[in-house]
């Protein structure tokens, strides 16, 4: 099945607010971009897909996206995470996709042999709608929809108890799958506690992240963080 990847990416200026406490505007950038490039680099090692389509206003993703490739389809900002999916929802459409799959710029440990499988297996039986939940099973991190515009993505808190209701409600095939690789994205200190003791073991993934994280730890961030992180 023709299957398009769609990463929305707010810009880098002002990602991850919810880190500000700990981390200055320019380190915060740094990681997002860390975070957002080894993302495109798993789902360009993924087989399952066909494309890649970035949904952005900023000129870094913009950039690093099209000189891997990629899709450039633009986001004029003023909208969430929600309206930005439904962009590359809406290309894939266009484009004669049969399937979509919705992925965040912050889950850096994504594993494109996990993703392969998911996608092969959704296929094999049948399967309209995948949610992959998030590691506090609220959110989600990943929506599989087949075929595009069939079912309307809602991002935000508790988006994980939603979708499972519109997939019920449109009377979708689906399956909730939880995916370690994807369980972890990064908004909180929290977050980046846990992604930092997970990038800490063998190496091998997230590269540009680890290489983020490892210059954070050197200008002593990573206390300021674990710190804030006890306190929320």
């Amino acid at each position: 099945m023709r299957t398009l990847a769609v990463v929305p990416v707010k810009s880098f200026s002002s990602a991850k607010q919810r880190l500000s406490h700990g981390l200055a505007s320019g380190a915060r950038r740094s990681l997002a971009q860390a975070m957002f490039s080894d993302v495109l680099g798993a789902l360009r090692r993924a087989r399952a897909l066909d494309a890649i389509a970035v949904v952005t206003e900023d000129i870094s993703a913009e950039a690093i996206a099209r000189r891997d490739g990629v899709v450039v389809l633009h986001d004029d900002g003023r909208s969430g995470q929600s309206h930005a999916t439904m962009i590359g929802v809406e290309y894939a459409q266009a484009e004669g996709f049969g399937r979509v799959v919705l992925v965040p710029g912050d889950a850096p440990l994504l594993d494109p042999a996990e993703l392969d499988e998911l996608l092969l297996r959704a296929e094999h039986d049948g399967i309209e709608v995948v949610i992959v939940p998030d590691r506090h099973g609220t959110g989600t991190n990943a929506l599989v929809i087949a075929p595009p515009g069939t079912f309307e993505p809602s991002f935000g808190p508790g988006s994980y108890e939603r979708h499972l209701a519109a997939a019920k409600r449109n009377g979708a095939a689906y399956r909730s799958v939880e995916l370690p690789s994807l369980s972890l994205d990064v908004d909180t200190p929290d977050d980046l506690a846990a992604l930092w003791s997970l990038i800490d073991g063998p190496r091998g993934r997230a590269q540009r992240t680890r290489g983020a994280l490892a210059q954070l730890e050197r200008s002593g961030a990573r206390a300021t963080l674990e710190r804030a992180s006890v306190e929320v």
